[in-house]
């Protein structure tokens, strides 16, 4: 597909993930609306930390998907449509379960909606490995059962429905990318890779939470190009797997962050970062040949590859990070 002038709209495009798939359609010659959640001292989020070509390029259009019109005015005259924008952290689930329903799944509703009335080439929907819970089974392939076992996995598994119901229901060319554990420059200390690297560069000992869960991390950059590919070759009503298919657990990935840092961590265990006991996802891990068979997606950076990436990225962005405070 030729990506040149298409007119694009990324929501939630202020965000880790957003701001490097803006980056990589800009690259491909894509027009590029990004929406920006409206705040008044005007923030583009991590837009900001592009580099001035990069950002010129963007057109950024500041509202709140829970406001239909101004998803309406946003989604107005463009092809596609990759919607990002979520209430993701877990911990603050647990605090504000009502903001979660309101952000993710009347947001992502009012989305839909607009979609469907301007007629858009093709919707991606951004889901979570998080709807799955703790795995049944390993590794997990799309039709591996849905629990909602935070505030904020349930509101993901609503809107991914609400997706699935609108192609059902009305025929809107819709496809639902789901990433597995998404890592990278830019991101904030609320994930675990960034929280490790931060506070391990600036001592040997870090505050964590539970050290058993396993995770499977993808590199940031391939997580953006299976949006791309889903955009040009994802089955319309169809959801798909991003992920290595390689888990990791928290504790050997402090030890290989270590390693790579040349240090020896050790960690200190706080109670207020455990997930209540039948929340805490215990493992997850991708079965990502449905993306690889149909998108043709595979990842192309290891974990140690895009490790060194990020602690490279936060060792010059350290200012960011405030390792004395616990961000949920």
């Amino acid at each position: 597909m030729n990506w040149s002038n298409t007119r694009v709209l990324v929501t939630g495009a202020g965000g880790f993930i957003g701001s490097h798939l803006c980056e990589r359609l800009v690259n491909l010659g894509a027009k590029v609306r990004a929406f920006v959640r409206y705040t008044s001292k005007s923030s583009h989020g991590c837009l900001e930390l592009l580099s001035p070509d990069i950002y010129r390029e963007i057109e950024v259009f500041l509202g709140d998907i829970r406001s239909i019109e101004r998803v309406r005015d946003a989604v107005l005259g463009v092809d596609f449509i990759f919607h990002l924008a979520s209430l993701i952290a877990i911990p603050y689930s647990y605090l504000d379960p009502r903001d979660y329903a309101e952000t993710n799944v009347l947001g992502g509703l009012n989305i839909l909606t607009a979609a469907r009335e301007h007629q858009v080439s093709k919707l991606i929907m951004t889901s979570t490995s998080e709807v799955f819970g703790t795995a049944k089974y390993a590794p997990i392939d799309e039709l591996h059962p849905l629990q909602g076992q935070s505030p904020y996995s349930a509101s993901k598994i609503a809107i991914d429905k609400f997706a699935q119901s609108f192609f059902c229901s009305y025929n809107l060319p819709v496809v639902i990318l789901r990433p597995f554990n998404t890592y990278g420059p830019r991101q904030s200390a609320r994930a675990i890779i960034p929280t490790i690297i931060s506070q391990a560069l600036s001592g040997n000992q870090l505050k964590l939470g539970s050290l058993h869960p396993t995770r499977d991390f993808t590199f940031v950059k391939d997580t953006a190009e299976g949006f791309i590919l889903a955009a040009e070759k994802g089955v319309n009503g169809e959801d798909y797997n991003i992920g290595n298919g390689k888990e990791i657990s928290v504790k050997m990935l402090v030890e290989q962050i270590g390693k790579l840092l040349g240090k020896s961590l050790t960690v200190i265990q706080q109670e207020e970062r455990v997930r209540p006991l039948n929340s805490e996802v215990e493992r997850l891990t991708a079965n990502p040949q449905k993306a690889k068979i149909v998108l043709g997606w595979e990842p192309k950076i290891t974990l140690e590859q895009g490790l060194k990436q990020t602690i490279v990225w936060i060792q010059e962005q350290k200012h960011l990070y405030k390792t004395e405070v616990y961000t949920i």
